[in-house]
């Protein structure tokens, strides 16, 4: 250690010695964390208009789809959305569409697998209503349905469903906002990696 930072490191400690021990804070790894005194669809709302996503509670998703569409001409989904809900959009099934295409879309339509509700994160296991990956992360607006029954209260109960639906096997995606990204000046640029658009609809 060179004599420098050793006697910068020596008047850090003595700055210090008079200072009390940090009480040590108990925590398990993986053990719940639960959402106190706050609603769990309440605290998931909250958490995911904070990342600037537009958050929508409904009894009817149909409706709420079709005013969330309402601007855009060409939606895409997977043949479960387009049959639950046909009158909706003009929609595009995705027959294997390619990038280009999937880009060339106006947005996208899926529903959920999972909400966690202190992180304000959607899962997708790419399921029936889910599509594949791309189906998600190409197209400029997500439109995204989530049932109550769905959200969890933290990560540890969220990943205790996958597997106990077996889906934690499958290539699974977490969405937390839009796709975000920020250079060294913090300035926030979206859209660069998915969606620059994320409208989450929470039905029940």
């Amino acid at each position: 250690m060179s004599e420098a930072r050793e006697q910068i490191l020596g008047r850090i400690r003595a700055a210090l010695s008079d200072r009390p021990d940090v009480p040590g804070v108990p925590w398990t790894y993986g053990s719940a964390v639960g959402t106190g005194a706050v609603d769990v669809v309440d605290r998931f709302i909250e958490r995911v208009a904070d990342y600037r996503a537009q958050v929508s509670r409904v009894d009817d998703a149909g409706p709420a789809i079709a005013l969330a569409l309402n601007e855009f001409g060409r939606v895409v989904a997977d043949e479960d959305v387009i049959r639950e809900w046909p009158e909706v959009g003009s929609w595009v099934a995705d027959s294997g569409l390619s990038a280009a295409e999937l880009d060339a879309v106006d947005a996208v339509v899926t529903t959920a697998t999972v909400g966690i509700a202190n992180t304000g994160t959607i899962v997708l296991s790419h399921g029936p209503g889910q599509g594949r990956r791309a189906l998600s992360l190409v197209p400029d607006v997500h439109v995204c349905v989530v049932r109550v029954d769905q959200i969890v209260d933290d990560v540890p109960h969220a990943v205790a469903r996958l597997i106990e639906s077996g889906l934690h096997t499958r290539p699974l995606t977490w969405i937390s906002g839009p796709s975000a990204t920020s250079d060294i000046e913090l300035d926030r640029v979206e859209g660069v990696h998915g969606p620059r658009t994320l409208r989450v609809i929470v039905v029940g």
